[in-house]
């Protein structure tokens, strides 16, 4: 028996910066509704939309998220905790060990 109604899930595609920023651009520009950019570049709206949002806070005209250098360096800092959690972690097995061979 076959599925009714459901939908096949869509390969997962890269975009270039290039084009992200042709897309948003074509939906600021209010030619053409962010649905009929969608359709006529296949595109899914939900990700059409992200890309706007991110573009408007780069441009410094919305405050509710994080722009894309605050995003880097967000993403760098969990990185290096995390590498430093571990250090920390290696440090404290060390200790221990040479705790327990001194006694």
């Amino acid at each position: 028996m076959e599925s009714v109604g459901k939908k096949r899930s869509r390969p997962r595609r890269a975009f270039t910066p290039e084009f992200k920023a042709e897309i948003v651009e074509l939906c600021q520009r209010g030619d053409r509704t962010v649905g009929q950019v969608v359709r006529d570049f296949d595109l899914t709206e939900t990700a059409v939309r992200a890309w706007v949002k991110q573009a408007e806070l780069d441009a410094g005209n919305r405050t509710d998220g994080l722009t894309s250098d605050e995003r880097a360096e967000l993403a760098r800092l969990r990185q290096e905790n995390r590498r430093l959690q571990q250090d920390n972690e290696i440090l404290k097995r060390a200790t221990a060990f040479f705790a327990r061979e001194i006694r």
